[in-house]
């Protein structure tokens, strides 16, 4: 049988294969997972290998759409779409990382609320912790609580294991609802993974998961869905956006099986607002406190953002469809937030000695979300991207030379392309707030902005290419996870349960597919250019 040999950071690896297989499929069955939005389709072109020895056929199609002729020079292929017959040599220059349980760093982290002060709680046993979980479409962020003491033992994030079913949450759900055993492999995914999160925890922080006595758990509404085995069909037609979508499990024993926790343990499934407004923003709500001034916006950045916005009477929601872009997984130059992610660039001479800020330090491998802005932004204002995304120093497809030391950072076209995209449909979102609500941009009285895109978040980066409202500054507030610091105080005050039933009521949707002139509010949006106040 031919062998492919695959060469990645750490080792080298020889994998015996059946002609007819396609290369990504070779590496999964054998555990070595390579990023990918599509399923296999190659219409995300990340799953990027590096032939480095070996005869293969043209490339296909899809390839000479979504790879550059710079790529295909240097035997740059799609791993989905290279099916081998012989021995074959390859670099994965996309894979996805092992390690995958990290601390959640202190400043991610919201502090303990002050009225936490009054425990110990009446009724626990002597040993009785609280598990939260922030259900993301790229990560899943956890913390373990001692509900007696009111104190946080630990906190973990890692990667969501659906990416083999698609980046984005139209491509899961649309895996899911082609058949039961997808459905349930799907739901299964993000279950494993909390329970290696939780032996991680018991073997590092030295704790029991059969203490944890609690549980409480929010997402985006396609999370909610996919984790639960909701049917998703109802989600993927417009008209239901508006529709509340009741996310609960068949099984609770089966959960807790699985995670080993305590036998008796209390699981709630936070359910989502509706449509694509999920419990992650309603949690967001209660950690902010924004319905305390009117006025206020909150923004959870992901591959499906969504919005708030308090009037003093009504919370304004919507969702928007800003893709993968903000999480740095759509980018070909791109990554999550995690060890080698450029998370900030601070330019020298223009943009001739960029000084890069690497998450975990070392070498770069990728840009992440805050570190794409700061990339655009520069490059806006040394004058090599236009307002309309165009590069005006190359004829190719392929933006400037960004560094010296690694060839492959340089952003396409493509990928400004679908910045462009995610940022106007952030914009539309915002300017409907506003229009519902019928204030102005200079009547907000405070942004927050949630999430790991917001956490090294450079606000007049992201202000000079038009994806947040021009107002001052000092209105913005940066506050890491507050999905998950919103979970957290529902799991530990009782009264935020009143807080969240409150929020409910007093919540109007809005889909944006229904607003008259969408297309055009969302092509004025495109510009990388300040946002521009609409006159009422």
């Amino acid at each position: 049988m031919p062998i492919l040999t695959v060469i990645t950071e750490n080792k080298t690896r020889q994998i015996t294969f059946k002609s007819g297989t396609s290369v990504r499929q070779i590496l999964e069955k054998e555990g070595i997972w390579i990023r990918s939005g599509c399923r296999g389709n190659g219409a995300c072109g990340l799953c990027r290998i590096k032939v480095e020895q070996g005869n293969i056929d043209r490339a296909s199609p899809i390839e000479l759409v979504v790879l550059s002729a710079d790529d295909l020079n240097h035997s740059i292929r799609l791993a989905c779409q290279l099916f081998p017959e012989n021995d074959l040599r390859i670099r994965n220059l996309n894979e996805v990382s092992k390690n995958q349980w990290h601390d959640l760093s202190a400043d991610y982290l919201i502090s303990t609320p002050s009225s936490l002060a009054g425990f110990p709680k009446d009724g626990l046993m002597p040993k009785a912790y609280g598990l939260a979980v922030d259900l993301g479409t790229t990560n899943i962020c956890l913390s373990v609580w001692d509900l007696n003491q009111g104190k946080r033992l630990a906190a973990r994030t890692g990667l969501n294991p659906q990416f083999q079913y698609g980046s984005d949450v139209i491509t899961r759900m649309t895996a899911a609802a082609e058949s039961a055993e997808n459905a349930r492999n799907i739901a299964r995914l993000p279950l494993d993974a909390v329970r290696g999160a939780l032996l991680d925890l018991c073997l590092r922080d030295h704790l029991n998961a059969e203490d944890i006595v609690a549980i409480g758990i929010v997402g985006n509404t396609a999370m909610m869905v996919l984790l639960t085995g909701t049917d998703p069909r109802p989600l993927l037609q417009p008209g239901n956006w508006t529709n509340k979508i009741d996310c609960q499990p068949v099984d609770f024993d089966t959960w807790v099986k699985l995670l080993e926790v305590n036998p008796e343990a209390d699981i709630e499934v936070i359910s989502p607002l509706a449509g694509f407004v999920g419990s992650d923003l309603l949690a967001g709500a209660i950690a902010t406190g924004m319905l305390e001034h009117r006025g206020n916006l909150l923004i959870d950045f992901g591959t499906n953002s969504e919005m708030a916005l308090w009037d003093g009477t009504t919370l304004w929601v919507t969702s928007a469809a800003g893709g993968p872009a903000f999480e740095g997984c759509g980018i070909k130059c791109g990554m999550p937030a995690e060890p080698g992610a450029i998370y900030r660039i601070q330019a020298r001479q223009g943009f001739k000695e960029p000084d890069f800020h690497v998450i975990g330090g070392g070498e770069p491998r990728g840009f992440c979300g805050s570190g794409l802005i700061d990339l655009i932004a520069l490059l806006r204002h040394a004058g090599n991207l236009t307002p309309t995304g165009k590069f005006t120093n190359t004829d190719s497809a392929e933006g400037p030379e960004i560094s010296n030391f690694n060839p492959d950072l340089r952003l396409s076209k493509g990928d400004v392309d679908l910045f462009q995209r995610a940022k106007a449909a952030i914009g539309v979102g915002i300017k409907t707030l506003l229009s519902k609500a019928e204030m102005d941009m200079q009547e907000l009285n405070r942004v927050y902005i949630s999430g790991a895109f917001g956490l090294h978040l450079n606000i007049d980066n992201a202000q000079y290419i038009g994806l947040l409202p021009e107002i001052p500054a000092r209105r913005f507030q940066l506050c890491g996870n507050t999905a998950l610091a919103g979970v957290e105080q529902l799991l530990l005050l009782p009264e935020k349960q009143t807080e969240l039933d409150y929020l409910r009521q007093t919540a109007s949707i809005i889909n944006l597919s229904n607003i008259p002139d969408f297309e055009t509010a969302f092509l004025n949006n495109l510009y990388l250019q300040p946002q521009k106040a609409e006159r009422r």
